[in-house]
């Protein structure tokens, strides 16, 4: 990372004061923390749980680490250049361009579906005489869609601000309410592969609030107001507590998984339903109020990674049509202001790109909704997906060593250490995920 020492630094090029770190800037990091962690990724961290107890648990802290540096390197980017992150990708090739085009294009399709379908499954559990999975996985989109759409950032963030205190506090008093083993808990952080958790561990590893919405935290950033390299204090504040924030998620998931699964060799189902099947479980222990609290928490976490997605991916396409109208010297295209000022003013939200994505995201999905995904669109959307992290984590560790990075604001060791590392482990996942597709 960039050294800085008192509350400036001075490389030869100009000193530059940067701003006191400070609680009450906090915001984007609780977007990308109620955003990147999923129905899917509690489900596998207690899947997790469920199979090796604590064991995995220095597994999951690592994962977060790692999220951290793959964050700041993002956030660091916007603020160092004054560029966007479609800008950087974008001077290193076309092929970049290319990726992302029909990447944004495919996977939005399928994941819309998803979202919607996983922030109904709650609702169906919590109120069994009313609509059906479909009905409200269509009320769901239409929701999402009517938010952003008619919200920007500031009302966007404070929204997502509830959403993490509810999945916060109700995944915490469900871990406490199944009485954690301390003792084990502790061992936990001790590095141990059992037999046949290598998978597993790199998955908690690389897996937990690994998405898109990570490229999207430096858009979240300059959406903030976030502009220059004075805020960098604050946005490496800001992301801390991102990913503390998603740490004591996993761990909270991993003790349920432990005490409540693994003691009682429960086996959920994959997928977001395995969270139904833990609503079940909750019941028969603790009561149907436990369980309904779960299943509210449930639906924070399904519903608040929709409309962070339908925010945060909306920005960067809109980023994407913008840079190359730009480029091709389009009628109407703005000419001179810097794209990440644009992104700052709010601009985007109101652009055309912005509603087309937001569009795309929920209605051409509702068919899915109805319909057996198509075998060549599941091949796609696992391909593209799963080369998305490598992608991100590769062309930062690109683009933080190259001279369109400011010299003072360019990777240290423990940047390339960390980047070069998770780039290397989401390769390996990017394999294994692609051998486990249908083909």
């Amino acid at each position: 990372m960039a050294e800085t020492t008192g509350g400036g630094t001075d490389t030869g090029e100009g000193a530059v004061r940067l701003r006191k770190a400070s609680w009450k800037y906090v915001g984007p990091g609780i977007v990308v923390a109620a955003t990147g962690v999923g129905a899917g990724d509690l489900v596998a961290t207690l899947i997790a749980g469920s199979k090796f107890g604590y064991t995995l648990l220095w597994a999951a802290i690592i994962g977060c680490l790692v999220k951290i540096s793959l964050a700041e390197a993002t956030g660091r980017w916007h603020l160092a250049t004054g560029r966007t992150l479609f800008e950087g990708w974008r001077s290193l090739g076309q092929w970049t361009t290319y990726y992302f085009a029909v990447y944004v294009v495919i996977w939005g399709f399928v994941y819309g579906a998803t979202a919607m379908s996983s922030s109904a499954l709650p609702l169906v559990a919590l109120f069994p005489d009313g609509p059906s999975l479909k009905t409200w996985a269509v009320i769901c989109g239409l929701l999402g869609l009517a938010f952003v759409w008619f919200n920007r950032y500031a009302v966007f963030e404070k929204a997502m601000t509830v959403v993490i205190g509810m999945k916060f506090l109700i995944v915490v008093y469900v871990a406490i309410r199944v009485a954690p083993d301390l003792g084990n808990a502790v061992k936990g952080l001790a590095p141990a592969l059992p037999d046949g958790s290598l998978l597993y561990t790199l998955g908690l590893i690389g897996g937990v609030g690994g998405t898109i919405t990570m490229a999207a935290y430096g858009y979240w950033v300059n959406s903030k107001g976030w502009t220059d390299i004075s805020w960098l204090k604050v946005m490496r504040l800001d992301n801390r507590v991102a990913y503390l924030t998603t740490g004591v998620f996993v761990v909270a998931m991993m003790i349920i998984g432990a005490e409540l699964l693994h003691s009682t060799n429960i086996a959920l189902t994959s997928g977001d339903r395995g969270l139904i099947d833990l609503g079940k479980v909750l019941e028969d222990k603790f009561g149907a109020v436990t369980a309904n609290l779960f299943l509210i928490g449930f639906f924070a976490t399904s519903f608040g990674a929709l409309m962070g997605v339908w925010h945060g991916v909306s920005l960067m396409f809109a980023d994407f049509v913008e840079r190359l109208r730009r480029e091709r010297g389009a009628a109407g295209a703005s000419g001179g202001e810097d794209m990440v000022e644009e992104v700052a003013a709010g601009k985007r939200e109101k652009s055309v790109p912005f509603r087309a994505y937001l569009l795309w995201l929920t209605f051409p999905p509702m068919g899915l909704l109805f319909l057996d995904q198509p075998f060549g669109l599941v091949i796609a959307y696992g391909v593209l997906g799963a080369f998305f992290m490598p992608f991100l984590a590769l062309t930062l560790l690109w683009l933080l060593n190259s001279s369109r990075t400011p010299k003072q604001w360019r990777n240290g060791i423990l940047s390339n250490v960390m980047l070069a590392g998770a780039g290397l482990l989401f390769l390996i996942l990017c394999v294994q995920q692609v051998r486990d597709l249908p083909w």
